[in-house]
């Protein structure tokens, strides 16, 4: 029983390892992320499907909350100071923003070339082109792949200021649930980390459940974790009431 979404799942979807997918998911959805094996990278981006200069911002998204990784009690912010999801239940607790993609160049290099020619459904891709076949679904393009998040990721920071990805810190049923509070945009791929040191290209597959959110209480995580979570909050109100602030700050 969750405090955060009704129920049983709305609807399913595996999503296989090595694979990429994308969708509008509806304010007032959670999606339940799921690594199945352990070891998953669930590679993330958001967009306002209404506007798609909208996007996610890794770095308003770590400095307005003064943090390097990101789980439970946290928010991923749009360019415009507003609040795509929150990150409402999480049991892996480290999620990497910082990283990036694996290019596909990088893949070949890293695991030998696999072109789905020769190797047909065992053939392996990055992250950044899996993230571009599925912009192009939406008229978009190289231009618009901003910073992602890797969800099930966890890169630390050495003595020497190096990043340091961890192995193993993923186990299998590892979840995360992400509450949207605004329409968007979702593009997942489950590509390999670009710091994960495996030999063989891994193909881990995540579950992703949708459900309905119940409605936000007063002493929720994410809206009090920090004090600039409630204002991203009122600017989604705004947003929904059809408003637009002006340069003075009132409302036009």
């Amino acid at each position: 029983m969750s405090d955060f979404y009704t129920g049983k799942p709305l609807y399913t979807y595996s999503l296989p390892g090595g694979s990429h997918w994308s969708l509008r998911v509806r304010r007032g959805l959670s999606l339940r992320l799921t690594d199945l094996e352990g070891g998953a990278n669930l590679g993330a981006l958001f967009y306002n499907p209404e506007d798609l200069l909208e996007r996610y911002n890794a770095p308003d998204t770590l400095k307005c909350q003064h943090t390097f990784k990101l789980t439970a009690g946290h928010c991923l912010y749009s360019d415009m100071g507003r609040i795509f999801c929150a990150i409402v239940e999480d049991s892996a607790g480290w999620h990497d923003t910082v990283c990036g993609n694996l290019t596909q160049a990088k893949a070949d290099e890293k695991y030998g070339p696999h072109s789905y020619q020769e190797f047909r459904n065992d053939w392996t891709r990055g992250g950044y082109e899996s993230f571009l076949v599925e912009l192009a679904k939406y008229g978009m393009g190289p231009k618009d792949v901003a910073a992602n998040l890797n969800f099930f990721s966890r890169v630390d920071t050495d003595t020497a200021g190096d990043l340091c990805f961890q192995p193993q810190s993923g186990e299998a049923g590892d979840q995360v649930t992400l509450r949207f509070e605004m329409d968007t945009l979702v593009l997942f791929h489950t590509c390999p980390h670009p710091l994960n040191p495996a030999k063989e290209y891994p193909r881990k597959p995540v579950r992703i459940d949708f459900f309905r959110s119940l409605p936000m209480q007063d002493d929720d995580l994410c809206l009090n974790s920090r004090p600039e979570n409630a204002r991203g909050y009122a600017n989604n109100r705004l947003y929904h009431f059809g408003a637009t602030i002006g340069e003075t700050g009132g409302l036009l």
